[in-house]
């Protein structure tokens, strides 16, 4: 009993598992993983309730945060009336717009920066997405290309197909099989 006793006590012995320790190298422990992605959701459900959490705040933060969420809507609800008021009454809309042409380059640039300003944090967020989504469908587009390549040449009636494919759509790559289904 001493030399089994002895080699498994240096496997299992001294409050450790030689080989748990050795797997947990090359597997991650599922039972520690859950507690790890159960911490991190409760953390990130705290930082959700803090965020949304309603402190007691006076009228003018009220009144300001109302006040902030408004250029976006009446931005887009505006121009979607401009174009309802040019087909209704083209020659009001028509006024109006002569009288926009006589504002001056220093206002319109203005104009520019604050809006520019205000909305060119999110639209560049959105547009670097955009931009590494169209890169990663251009980076799979050779790959697409030779596999569309080799696909059609595994058509029949293809000049490039090989002898097994042009054996009446013969899918097989034994001559014996081959010349079984020519003759039957």
């Amino acid at each position: 009993m001493g030399l089994i006793e002895r080699v498994f006590g240096a496997l299992f012995g001294n409050g450790q598992n030689l080989i748990v320790e050795t797997a947990q190298v090359f597997r991650e422990n599922a039972e520690n993983a859950a507690v790890r992605q159960a911490d991190v959701k409760q953390q990130a459900m705290e930082q959700y309730a803090a965020e949304f959490a309603r402190p007691t705040r006076g009228r003018f933060d009220q009144v300001m945060d109302a006040l902030n969420r408004l250029p976006r809507p009446l931005l887009a609800y505006g121009t979607i009336g401009l174009f309802i008021v040019a087909m209704v009454d083209p020659v009001w809309f028509s006024t109006r717009m002569q009288g926009i042409a006589l504002v001056p380059d220093p206002l319109w640039w203005l104009m520019g920066a604050i809006v520019s300003f205000y909305f060119g944090a999110r639209h560049q967020v959105h547009s670097q997405e955009f931009q590494r989504s169209i890169a990663e469908t251009l980076s799979r587009v050779p790959t697409v290309v030779e596999n569309t390549r080799q696909l059609e040449a595994l058509r029949a009636d293809a000049p490039e197909a090989p002898e097994f494919v042009r054996t009446e759509g013969a899918l097989v790559d034994n001559p014996a099989l081959a010349e079984w289904m020519q003759k039957g």
